[in-house]
């Protein structure tokens, strides 16, 4: 994506609370089974806490066991980045928003058919709307 929202530091940490700052814009993660999403099953959209961007469906979202929400595909394709991440001594797939580059967590291929994939993202940097 081209046009990606740009905010300074100080512009990110007025709009975010401490938590939500340190996962989206510092790469972190917050406990597991702790985050607000993760029991979450309401019908709605998952957005991007940052940017508001849609990134996944409830339809989509499934109990993986692994103590973060989980969703088996995106809303679309072109709403998450990939990167290779190698951090914490392991080799995995960082998920971001296409739109504004907050962390979101990881995509790993031990997900549900029919895609095989598990989003497996971070509570704090999604928020929820209802359909």
């Amino acid at each position: 994506m081209s046009d990606k929202i740009r905010k300074t530091e100080a512009e990110w940490r007025a709009e975010l609370t401490p938590e939500q700052y340190r996962i989206t814009r510092e790469g972190g993660t917050e406990m597991a089974f702790s985050g607000e999403y993760y029991h979450h099953d309401g019908q709605g959209v998952y957005r991007c806490v940052c940017c508001d961007a849609p990134l996944f469906d409830s339809e989509h979202k499934y109990e993986s066991g692994s103590g973060w929400p989980s969703f088996w595909l995106p809303l679309a394709d072109e709403s998450i980045d990939e990167l290779h991440d190698v951090s914490h001594g392991m080799q995995r797939t960082e998920i971001r928003c296409a739109h504004c580059d907050a962390h979101l967590g990881h995509v790993f291929n031990d997900g549900p058919r029919p895609t095989g994939l598990r989003y497996c993202v971070n509570s704090a940097s999604l928020k929820f709307q209802v359909k």
